[in-house]
């Protein structure tokens, strides 16, 4: 078969463009960084690309959830240290009250302060962060507690409705009253990674309803409206009930904080693992990311002139041979 100048060029033509359409890649590649630039290029390094920018994208949300709830639970415990400190000093009162010595003006100015501290206690139960009330449950755009005075002129807390009346006296139906005690008593959960989520805040239900060591029920709204009434009351069954009952109620109430702040303390600490955990899988997948889909530098430098060379030398040879013509021969 005769090799004719035309099929040297078509051969020097298809092999240029390959070579060219080589050294275009490598050229890509270092201006990118990055090994694959289409589907084509690695059908499955680019499905292992997409499934881990998808698992760090979400990676990056639980780690947004982790810190968010930590924040959250760290004002929760600083509220608690605030309404700890406020039964503790009631407490305090209380104990106070039950000295025989003391006369009516001593009572009266224990239960004015008394009344400032039963404010002072729907006030941090009140606290609001990041335009959410932390002890409201599900009701986080409006206050979960009011207060009032009463006929005697004593500070009485009352579960608070959207209208910020008493939510019994605010509401038209029973459902309604029914639903927003509902909201009030309901646990917010976050997911924290993959599969795992966790109950993360504290509800007024949870600090004023709760039952004993003994087994007994507790309303702590019930036991600061009690020491206030007997401590109006100037008798010796008032003064009685006062270091018995009241004061036994307000140890239960500080028990059961102190308690509820040991179950933040220790939702804190796992905020903290997960964290850590979290910031391991991203640093972990990332590293795995980088190998699936960015280059070595060094080597497609290296490729990169190895390429250039072959279509250096190309050009030179297709010079050689397609240069000479059936004229060339003729002379």
């Amino acid at each position: 078969m005769r090799v004719t100048n035309r099929m040297l060029a078509n051969n020097f033509l298809g092999d240029m463009r390959t070579n060219l359409a080589n050294l275009q890649k490598i050229q890509s590649q270092l201006s990118t960084g990055k090994e694959i630039s289409k589907p084509s290029d690695d059908p499955f390094k680019v499905s292992r690309s997409m499934q881990l920018s998808s698992q760090i994208n979400a990676n990056k949300q639980y780690n947004n959830n982790i810190k968010d709830t930590s924040n959250w639970l760290d004002a929760t415990d600083t509220a608690l240290n605030q309404l700890t400190n406020n039964l503790q000093r009631v407490r305090e009162l209380v104990v106070s009250a039950g000295n025989a010595a003391y006369g009516s003006d001593e009572r009266q100015a224990i239960k004015d302060e008394l009344n400032q501290r039963i404010e002072e206690i729907a006030q941090v139960l009140n606290t609001n962060f990041d335009g959410k009330y932390l002890f409201g449950g599900t009701k986080v755009t409006s206050k979960p507690l009011g207060t009032k005075t009463d006929e005697n002129g004593n500070t009485v807390i009352f579960q608070s409705g959207k209208n910020g009346t008493e939510l019994f006296e605010g509401s038209t139906t029973e459902a309604n009253v029914a639903d927003q005690i509902n909201m009030l008593s309901a646990k917010m959960s976050v997911e924290i990674s993959q599969g795992v989520t966790m109950d993360y805040n504290v509800t007024t239900t949870d600090i004023f309803n709760f039952t004993n060591e003994r087994g007994e029920s507790v309303n702590l709204v019930a036991v600061l409206s009690n020491i206030v009434k007997n401590l109006d009351t100037d008798t010796p069954e008032a003064q009685k009930e006062l270091t018995s009952t009241d004061l036994q109620g307000i140890t239960d109430s500080i028990s059961n904080l102190l308690k509820i702040r040991s179950e933040v303390g220790a939702k804190q600490n796992r905020m903290e693992s997960a964290q850590e955990k979290n910031e391991t899988e991203n640093y972990n997948m990332t590293e795995v990311l980088s190998k699936t889909e960015d280059i070595d530098v060094t080597e497609k430098v290296m490729e990169y002139s190895v390429m250039q060379t072959v279509y250096m030398a190309s050009l030179q040879t297709s010079a050689k041979v397609i240069q000479p013509s059936l004229l060339d021969y003729i002379r």
